[in-house]
């Protein structure tokens, strides 16, 4: 389980605001299609969860900023021994699923073609409507699924229990 402090360090080292496109309610929406998807793909909810909260932590930008994988995967190491409660095997899989999100493959470790997916399906929140051939797991494939998370992400649904177990007092940021 993820600390809120570890949560409240993320937040307050982001170059982005916490409450944009890139920040904490994106972050939840992931968590809970990575929830959604890994009943199925038998993938790490440890690593989805630590991926959820880190995949975006160094965006610079909103825009096409494509190497914010890799520089958020070398923040994440330098949590590791403080902060980030995985294996070896569990750190290694969220540091590539972490690196390589940006680079939209699909070859990978079933939990990390999770995470990725999990990432993917919320596209629709910056108007781009997930592609089947570029998710990587079949229960991401499903238009049943597709359609569930694209219509959270339109709707910018708030994923309240997440973020509050995450020590996230979601309500002021919903307001700023």
């Amino acid at each position: 389980m993820v600390k809120p402090a570890l949560v409240q360090l993320i937040i307050a080292q982001l170059p982005l605001k916490p409450n944009g496109i890139h920040g904490i309610f994106h972050w939840a929406r992931v968590f809970e299609n990575g929830r959604r998807l890994a009943g199925e793909t038998a993938a790490r909810m440890d690593v989805i969860e630590y991926f959820a909260l880190l995949h975006d932590s160094r965006r610079f930008h909103d825009g096409g900023d494509y190497q914010h994988g890799p520089r958020a995967a070398e923040f994440t190491a330098g949590l590791r021994e403080d902060w980030i409660d995985l294996d070896e095997n569990g750190f290694s899989l969220l540091l590539e699923a972490i690196r390589g999100h940006t680079d939209g493959r699909c070859e990978a470790d079933a939990t990390v073609q999770t995470c990725w997916d999990s990432d993917r399906l919320d596209l629709m929140r910056v108007g781009i409507a997930p592609h089947p051939a570029r998710l990587c797991t079949a229960p991401a494939r499903e238009p049943d699924v597709i359609a569930w998370a694209s219509r959270r992400a339109l709707d910018n649904w708030i994923a309240h229990e997440t973020l509050e177990g995450w020590g996230i007092d979601w309500r002021a940021w919903a307001e700023i």
